[in-house]
């Protein structure tokens, strides 16, 4: 999905069609613990900013055991990244292409508009 200035983006209701059908969805929300600790959307993983480069990097068993996910393959068809608002989803997309994740994107809306939607 390539938003409006060519970055790898994803609208809110992208997202929540393929919340709703795809079994393939790697929802990464890439927030402080603090900020996931106040509310979160459903299914997606918890991998702080600033240590995506490094999960993305482990091997698979040990992936596994600390996110409790599958780890994804690099042609994996949805990998999704939010923040609260939008930058730091885009800071960790970009790691996601550069360490070979083709599909790697960002939900631009982040939790804010997530939770203006979802949230009443």
């Amino acid at each position: 999905y390539l938003g409006n200035d060519n970055k790898p983006e994803i609208s809110y209701a992208d997202l929540k069609a393929l919340l709703g059908k795809s079994q393939n969805l790697l929802l990464i929300d890439v927030r402080t613990k603090e900020e996931v600790d106040k509310g979160r959307i459903p299914g997606s993983i918890h991998i702080p900013v600033n240590t995506v480069e490094e999960a993305l990097a482990m091997e698979p068993e040990e992936f596994k055991s600390k996110y409790g996910v599958t780890k994804p393959p690099l042609d994996t068809p949805e990998l999704v990244f939010h923040c609260q608002m939008g930058k730091r989803g885009a800071t960790a997309t970009s790691k996601a292409l550069e360490a070979g994740y083709l599909n790697a994107c960002n939900y631009a809306g982040g939790y804010k508009e997530w939770f203006e939607k979802e949230g009443k």
